[in-house]
């Protein structure tokens, strides 16, 4: 016992340091990875080490390893913080080590899921026959969802594609916007329906998908049909028009998945829940929890109104799988059998937060990122999106000039922002998603960008 309790009091000493310290401290890692492999790398001792040596050697590391995207002043990838409960209950998931895959190896993981998907239902408005799944992110989230499109669909074609596979099955037309995220490519090629073979929606100017063209092909198409709508564009933060593309699949008979891998927290916020409006009408639904809701890695949702395809593309039982009678088994929701219990801390975050902390999270948010935008646009730089959301796109002149910028921007330090080309020009992406960031950070920051454009555009 005096070991562990050493250990895990040595942990948490570590962890409230470093969170301590993370306001202060560089946004960027101030480690190489050659130095980081000259503290790490050894050869694995035949003996042992002590464990709290080995403690002590990671967490020397990880102080200047590691990019401080629990600070508030991360804007690169949308990427949020951990509130505080979500990181304090995701300690005690590692305490309590459960595997989350069955309810009898843990019938309290299993009433902490069903418990959140209720609540996460009632944030965003669907049906409470709507099954949820706990996946790793977003990538998990869109394969898990899209298993159970291409199960329902070949099924309404008369097709058994849990017993049969593709040999033979009927064609799937899959209709994507052509600024979907790339997962959505990566989860169409891993469940055989390939990357390159959909049929690609134009976009307009903001990058949400064009009514005329999606219909028009949806005229082509005769068989069993998907189409991937997105909320939340990566780059802009616009939304595509869920509720008019769910007319349209509805009257062909498609299956409709949205890619709300950040943009669906938009639903929490009464200001903001028109952006989503109709996506109740939806097939399925992914989201990422450790981005807008800010719980820690790793967390994703896979969210579905057919809960029988849901459940049948994802499991299969064993003689020993032991079930449990009226229960709800979570890995039948998953791609996943052995997992951690990811939705512990979305329930501390939501139950924390309630609906009104929720929405505020997602307002200020939007309102630091329109705050960037201004500041930005006043100081001279051109801004290239509407900022609908939380994302902001600016340009500091030529692509030379402004790969320049973000790189004295990440080299300095105050905060943390990355590249990104849209409609073929460079730009700077700023993604605010922390609850950690405050209207000072925003300033701060503010400033470093000025600083970083004005001194490339100087050196031009």
């Amino acid at each position: 016992m005096a070991p562990r309790r050493e250990l895990l009091r040595r942990a948490a000493e570590h962890a409230t340091t470093y969170l301590d310290g993370i306001d202060g401290r560089s946004v960027r890692a101030s480690a190489t990875a050659d130095e980081l492999r000259q503290r790490l790398r050894r050869p694995l001792p035949a003996e042992g080490e002590a464990p709290v040596e080995v403690l002590e050697a990671l967490a020397g590391a990880a102080v200047a390893g590691t990019v401080a995207t629990q600070g508030p002043r991360y804007f690169g990838f949308v990427v949020g913080g951990s509130l505080p409960v979500a990181t304090a209950t995701d300690w005690l998931v590692a305490a309590w080590d459960q595997n989350a895959g069955l309810h009898v190896l843990s019938p309290f993981n299993a009433v902490v899921e069903e418990v959140a998907a209720g609540w996460i239902r009632d944030v965003v408005s669907l049906p409470d026959a709507w099954s949820v799944g706990y996946v790793t992110g977003g990538q998990m989230a869109n394969f898990t969802s899209l298993a159970a499109a291409r199960h329902h669909v070949l099924q309404q074609a008369g097709w058994d594609v849990d017993a049969n596979g593709l040999f033979g099955a009927p064609d799937i037309d899959v209709v994507v916007s052509e600024e979907a995220h790339y997962t959505i490519a990566t989860s169409l090629r891993m469940l055989g329906l390939g990357g390159n073979r959909v049929r690609r929606v134009p976009t307009d100017s903001q990058g949400r998908m064009q009514l005329d063209a999606l219909a028009g092909m949806l005229d082509q198409t005769t068989g069993p049909c998907i189409v991937c709508a997105q909320v939340g564009n990566v780059n802009t933060g616009a939304f595509d028009p869920v509720g008019s593309i769910a007319e349209a699949t509805d009257q062909r008979g498609a299956w409709l998945h949205v890619d709300g891998a950040f943009g669906l927290w938009a639903a929490a916020s009464p200001r903001l829940r028109h952006l989503v409006s109709g996506i109740e009408r939806a097939d399925s639904i992914a989201t990422d929890g450790h981005k807008w809701l800010n719980v820690p890695y790793d967390c994703g949702l896979a969210l579905c109104a057919h809960p029988e395809a849901h459940r049948s593309a994802m499991t299969l039982g064993a003689a020993y799988i032991v079930q449990t009678p009226d229960e709800r088994d979570p890995h039948e929701y998953t791609p996943e059998e052995s997992r951690r219990a990811r939705a512990v801390p979305v329930y501390a975050t939501l139950r924390t937060l309630g609906k009104e902390g929720l929405a505020d999270l997602v307002d200020r948010a939007c309102a630091q990122a329109r705050s960037f935008a201004r500041g930005l646009s006043e100081a001279g730089f051109e801004i290239l999106n509407e900022v609908a959301l939380n994302q902001v796109l600016v340009s500091f002149g030529d692509a030379q000039t402004t790969r320049r910028a973000i790189a004295a921007l990440q080299d300095e330090g105050t905060c943390w922002c990355g590249g990104t080309e849209w409609k073929g020009k460079v730009a700077m992406r700023i993604s605010v998603s922390s609850w950690a960031t405050s209207d000072d950070d925003v300033q701060r920051s503010l400033e470093a960008m000025i600083r970083a454009g004005r001194a490339a555009r100087a050196g031009a």
